[in-house]
């Protein structure tokens, strides 16, 4: 037991970094649809590019959506309508015709006119009971009495019989029909009664809208999803003809069938998987194992990577359930523009391409698909090459757009031959997707925030002059400040030789002493004439204040939230040298003490990057020349070659990733700049 933990402990990061990979796959693996993939991609107008294909089964012929939906729409607008004929309401009406009558009658004429009533009363019966035995409809909303020749169905007695609307009364011309009739009797009230009639007769044919909708979902049912079948061994397309559209149906009939055929084991397609997830992971493992060994090293990064394979594929994978031609308004680009603004252009492309693959198993028409995204993605990567400022994120969007834009073209013309027919919608998608993508921005500062890493973009932010921070260390330490830049050029200058990080060199190198803003006045730089507060001091003293400003500037920085690789050159800038002047002036004057040699030296830790170790010795080289009384050539050789032998000696360096040769290199950049800087000029040989 004890070996197998002490087996865990000693291989705990690769264990780590499986586990991150296995948890990738898995959820992948979830997101993948369990169907069997169809072999054969087809589109139409392009030729068949397989061998002859005949039925290997029977299957039904689909019919296309567009299909159903004009036959749905048929069946809506030529559905049956039923309206119910209400016998009960019918007689109700009648008798409530009969005493109204009588009771308006009275009102209007008294008790006299008695035969005049009675004829009036019956001329009003007659009428209403003619009017409403056809039937007087309540019309609705959808339907106009003008159709007049509108076939309907009226339901009475249980009975369902067909008929045409113009055959029953409206209000409207129930109204009409009644004038009609009343036209020169002379011998009738014909303004009471056609008041009277109007304002009493009520509809008593109403529409059943339960029965027309029952009905039309009977017919909707009956809406055959195929329009034919292919019967076992019939020839469907013959190698190098052009999928025409009816054979694309079939093509597609089939293709469905063969995916929805669940007679083999879920188990095989399971394992096949895993196989096409495992092995783009493996490369991408593979990869960065022996080319970004830095990026694989640490966790965070692989986590970020991962992060944003699983979210493009979980995102692809929602569209394609909701609408497959939405996979086009997907963002793909954010992958790149967020790798390469965190990494470099190689390890964009090839996230990129691993995501594009792992989709591509998913989605429709994978070799356009395919295509399409990386020819846009390697467009998308070389306008970003150097990402130094936002106005780059938009001008990487109109790209986008322009890239998805022509390539789409291209692709329309090999298949139609003509732009006549060309369908819009994809450029709107495009535009989507094109816009979309400039949320990397805040994604970028988000990632930023919770894996503690800082962009080109930020580091220029951060080592701008007008940062808050460094204006305050030019208005309280200006010595210093102007020390800082002198040192961020020198240091600069050495990591774009080596290929160092020159941007996180430059931001670091403007914060490594912003520690003297505490007690500017203790460094040499900010002092002026021959006065020094360390007169006053003991050298202990002296040595806690200029070790301290190492501590400082590490509390400063993260009271103003710098990153903490830039902390990181506050941190290391003095490694774990010797505060030598104070030293050895106290061991000078107290030979026979026991000097404690903690009191003088810096804490630490020692530089762990190229990076740092270049800040380590620009920033000793420069203020080592302010000493020089008459600098040369000479001088300044001598100079930084003995103070980078005295870091290299005291094993300064022991724990970079940097070689002779880089430090070589550096030296010599050294020695120009600060050739530059004197105004002096190499002093050649003579002949």
């Amino acid at each position: 037991m004890k070996k197998f933990l002490s087996l865990i402990r000693n291989n705990y990061a690769n264990i780590y970094k499986a586990s991150l990979f296995l948890l990738t796959m898995i959820i992948l693996l979830l997101l993948f649809p369990k169907t069997k993939q169809f072999r054969y991609e087809f589109e139409i107008g392009r030729p068949w590019l397989y061998e002859d294909l005949q039925a290997p089964k029977d299957f039904p012929i689909i019919k296309s959506k567009e299909d159903i939906d004009k036959e749905i729409e048929k069946i809506k607008s030529n559905s049956k309508l039923y309206f119910l004929y209400d016998v009960e309401k019918t007689q109700k009406e009648k008798n409530l015709i009969s005493s109204i009558f009588d009771e308006q009658w009275l009102k209007r004429y008294g008790f006299g006119k008695r035969e005049a009533f009675l004829k009036n009363k019956a001329f009003c019966t007659n009428i209403s009971n003619e009017i409403l035995e056809t039937g007087l409809l309540e019309l609705p909303n959808n339907l106009d009495s003008k159709q007049g020749d509108k076939v309907i169905y009226v339901i009475r007695n249980k009975i369902a019989k067909e008929s045409f609307l113009s055959y029953f009364y409206t209000k409207h011309t129930a109204y009409k029909y009644m004038q009609e009739k009343l036209n020169n009797r002379e011998d009738l009230e014909t303004v009471f009664i056609a008041n009277f009639l109007s304002n009493t007769l009520s509809p008593n044919v109403f529409f059943d809208s339960l029965k027309t909708a029952s009905e039309q979902q009977n017919l909707l049912n009956q809406i055959s999803p195929n329009v034919g079948i292919i019967l076992k061994g019939q020839h469907i397309i013959s190698k190098g003809e052009i999928v025409t559209k009816d054979v694309y149906k079939v093509l597609e009939s089939l293709k469905v069938d063969f995916e929805t055929d669940s007679r083999k084991s879920t188990l095989n397609l399971y394992i096949g998987e895993i196989i096409l997830i495992s092995i783009p992971l493996l490369t991408l493992g593979l990869f960065l194992m022996f080319f970004r060994r830095d990026v694989f090293e640490d966790n965070k990064n692989l986590i970020m990577i991962f992060i944003l394979l699983i979210f493009m594929t979980a995102i692809t994978r929602l569209m394609l359930e909701y609408q497959s031609a939405y996979v086009l308004m997907i963002p793909l680009m954010l992958g790149p523009i967020i790798i390469r603004a965190f990494y470099d252009s190689r390890l964009a492309l090839i996230v990129h391409t691993i995501t594009v693959i792992l989709i591509s198993f998913v989605v429709p028409s994978s070799f356009q698909f395919i295509f399409l995204q990386l020819m846009t993605g390697l467009i998308t990567i070389i306008s970003i090459v150097k990402l130094q400022n936002r106005a780059q994120f938009f001008i990487t969007s109109f790209y986008i757009f322009a890239s998805y834009s022509i390539i789409y073209i291209g692709m329309e013309l090999l298949t139609e031959s003509t732009l006549i027919n060309i369908s819009w919608k994809p450029f709107l998608y495009f535009a989507i997707s094109a816009g979309l993508s400039l949320l990397a921005y805040p994604i970028i500062y988000l990632f930023e925030k919770l894996f503690g890493m800082v962009t080109d973009v930020s580091l220029l932010e951060y080592a701008d002059t007008n940062n808050p921070l460094i204006r305050k260390l030019a208005t309280q330490a200006p010595g210093t400040f102007h020390h800082c830049i002198q040192v961020s050029n020198l240091a600069e200058a050495a990591a774009m030789e080596i290929g160092a990080n020159a941007l996180l060199v430059r931001a670091g190198a403007m914060y490594h002493d912003i520690g003297k803003i505490l007690n500017p006045m203790y460094f040499t730089e900010n002092q002026s004439g021959n006065y020094s507060p360390h007169e006053d001091l003991s050298y202990e003293e002296s040595a806690e204040i200029i070790i301290g400003h190492v501590l400082d500037g590490v509390k400063l920085a993260k009271e103003n939230h710098l990153p903490e690789q830039i902390i990181d050159f506050i941190r290391t800038h003095h490694g774990t040298k010797r505060v030598e002047y104070f030293y050895r002036m106290s061991k000078k004057e107290n030979p026979d003490e026991e000097i404690k040699l903690s009191d003088f030296t810096y804490h630490g830790p020692i530089p762990y990057s190229k990076e740092t170790s270049l800040l380590m010795m620009a920033d000793a080289v420069e203020a080592a020349s302010r000493s020089i009384q008459n600098p040369n050539a000479k001088s300044i050789s001598e100079l930084v070659d003995k103070i980078i032998k005295s870091q290299l000696d005291q094993g300064q360096f022991n724990n970079a990733n940097i070689t002779f040769r880089q430090i070589n290199t550096a030296k010599k950049i050294f020695k120009r700049k600060l050739l530059n800087i004197y105004h002096l000029r190499i002093e050649y040989p003579e002949e």
